[in-house]
C-alpha cells in the first residue's frame, strides 16, 4: 500500500498510549486538497469528536492555497468532517463515553488512488510516570545498539 504522508503528529506516541487506529475519509474542498498536496497543514494540537453520530476533527491547519480566491474567505482551522462507516462509529463511541478515551489523529495522507485519508487513533493519556519509563527504555535501546553495532552483521 503506496501511501504519500503530507503531516503526521509527532507528539501522539509520547503523550498518549494509542490502543487502534483507523482510516478515516476526511471532507475537503478543493483549494485544501491543493493545498494539502504542497504539504501546507499542520496536526498539532487537532483532536476528533463525535457530534449527532458523526465525527468531526477540530484544529487541523490547512494553511490556504496562494492561488486560490475562494481559499482566502475559508478559515484555516476549520471542523472538518471525518468519513467513517456507522459500526465504526459506533465503536468509537462506546469507547469514547469510557473515562479516559480520546480520538487523536495520527497523519493525513493521499492513499494510492489519490485520496486525502486521516489515521485516527483511539488513545489513553499517559501519566508522567509512563512517559519517563518510554524514554528510559529508549535510552536503553540506543545503547544497547551503539554496545553491539560493530558485532552484529
Amino acid at each position: 500500500m503506496i501511501q504519500r504522508v503530507v503531516c503526521s503528529n509527532k507528539k501522539a506516541h509520547y503523550l498518549y498510549e494509542i490502543e487502534d487506529t483507523y482510516e478515516a475519509g476526511i471532507q475537503l474542498y478543493g483549494c485544501e486538497v491543493k493545498s494539502l498536496r504542497q504539504g501546507r497543514a499542520n496536526l498539532a494540537d487537532s483532536f476528533a469528536r463525535i457530534v449527532n453520530g458523526e465525527v468531526y476533527l477540530y484544529n487541523f491547519h490547512i494553511s490556504p492555497y496562494p492561488h486560490s480566491l475562494e481559499a482566502q474567505k475559508l478559515d484555516p482551522t476549520r471542523t472538518r468532517k471525518l468519513l467513517l462507516r456507522k459500526d465504526q462509529i459506533k465503536r468509537l463511541a462506546g469507547k469514547v463515553q469510557e473515562r479516559g478515551y480520546s480520538l487523536i489523529p495520527i497523519k493525513v495522507y493521499f492513499n494510492e488512488r489519490g485520496l486525502a485519508k486521516v489515521e485516527l487513533a483511539l488513545a489513553k493519556g499517559k501519566k508522567k510516570i509512563d512517559k519517563r519509563e518510554d524514554i528510559k527504555r529508549r535510552e536503553l535501546d540506543r545503547e544497547l545498539q551503539r554496545k553491539y553495532k560493530g558485532r552484529i552483521k
